[in-house]
């Protein structure tokens, strides 16, 4: 479909999260996109190196995450969320969040990194 979403090339970074999340502004998401399978690394802030896998279908999105963070801990999770197409052509994501590894658990926003910046 002509108005389907693809996270394919894309850079997003988090705009918004709740006190439990590392992810941050400076934490930047690279996608990559085959069919409804999503990949992405991200780095920055407080994350040094992590992935996440998993799967979209053009409005949602259902992925688990592993990274590691500045003090050497890792962790693991599982995020839902949003997608949708701002005005602008940009992507946004509202997204709902659970370690896995360790607890807590919160909401989160991210948005494409707009490159004319």
């Amino acid at each position: 479909m002509e108005d389907e979403i693809s996270l394919d090339g894309r850079t997003l970074a988090g705009v918004a999260n709740d006190e439990d999340g590392e992810v941050g502004a400076d934490t930047e998401f690279h996608f990559e996109q085959d069919g409804e399978r999503i990949y992405a690394g991200y780095s920055g802030g407080d994350v040094v190196d992590g992935h996440l896998v998993g799967t979209f279908d053009g409005k949602q999105w259902d992925v688990r995450y592993v990274q590691i963070n500045t003090d050497d801990e890792t962790a693991t999770g599982h995020s839902t969320g949003t997608v949708e197409l701002l005005d602008d052509g940009r992507i946004r994501v509202e997204d709902e969040w659970e370690w896995e590894s360790k607890s807590g658990d919160g909401r989160s926003v991210h948005e494409e990194v707009d490159r004319n910046d």
